[in-house]
C-alpha cells in the first residue's frame, strides 16, 4: 500500500519557521515529482512548490525566497522548509507525489481529489 505521511505542522507567530516532512512508503521518490499544495477554507488548492526528478524546483510567487523544498531519497522523505512565515501562509499543507508532469496544475478545486499520491495533510497556523 502506498502512503505519504506528513508531519511538522503547527502554530507559530509571524516571522517564525516550520519544516514539513513527507515520508513515503510503498514506493520511492526517485522516479517521482514531489510537491506541496495548500488549501485554506474557502480557497482553491494551490501548488506551493515542487521538485522534479532532475532536481529543478518550482515555487509559487508568494513563497519565493522564504520556502525551500528538498528531498532525501535515502530516507524516502521530502521536506518543505518554511521561513519568515506570514498569516497568509495559514493553510492545510499536503504533499503529493506522481511521475506524470502534466498533472501538476497550479490550482485545483480540492486537494487530494486529483491524480497521484497524497498525504493526509498537516495544519500550519501563523498568527500575527
Amino acid at each position: 500500500e502506498v502512503q505519504l505521511v506528513e508531519s511538522g505542522g503547527g502554530s507559530v507567530q509571524a516571522g517564525g519557521s516550520l519544516r514539513l516532512s513527507c515520508t513515503a512508503s510503498g514506493f520511492t521518490f526517485d522516479d517521482s515529482i514531489m510537491g506541496w499544495y495548500r488549501q485554506a477554507p474557502g480557497n482553491e488548492c494551490e501548488l506551493v512548490s515542487l521538485i522534479r526528478r532532475d532536481g529543478t524546483t518550482y515555487y509559487t510567487d508568494s513563497v519565493k525566497g522564504r520556502f525551500t523544498i528538498s528531498q532525501d531519497n535515502a530516507r524516502n522523505t521530502g521536506y518543505l522548509q518554511m521561513n519568515s512565515l506570514k498569516p497568509g501562509d495559514t493553510s492545510v499543507y499536503y504533499c503529493r507525489a506522481d511521475s506524470r508532469p502534466w498533472i501538476w496544475s497550479g490550482r485545483l478545486t480540492h486537494c487530494r481529489t486529483a491524480l497521484g499520491y497524497w498525504g493526509q495533510g498537516t495544519q500550519v497556523t501563523v498568527s500575527s
